[in-house]
């Protein structure tokens, strides 16, 4: 454990840190699980609504850096190629 005061508290921001960088992947998660699940289900206005709710998450959270902008791209195409392979 830290013993200067600057290491205790740079301690406590990182677990704060910690907890919210893991608090917001897992609701980056959920969205996208949301997609595919309808997309499973071959539910195509469900997996739509499901997607106009996760676009905005992915790219919020790859703009604060969580998740690399790349990933976030990857993710929009892929999830809205399957919505239209479904049509």
């Amino acid at each position: 454990m830290a013993n200067i005061k600057s290491a205790k508290k740079r301690a406590k921001q990182a677990e704060v840190r910690r907890m919210r960088n893991a608090s917001q992947r897992s609701m980056l998660r959920s969205a996208i699980k949301k997609v595919v699940k309808a997309l499973e289900a071959k539910d195509k206005v469900a997996a739509e609504a499901a997607y106009k709710a996760a676009e905005p998450v992915l790219d919020r959270y790859s703009s604060r850096g969580l998740i690399h902008k790349n990933k976030a791209s990857r993710h929009k195409s892929r999830l809205s190629a399957h919505i239209r392979a479904l049509g």
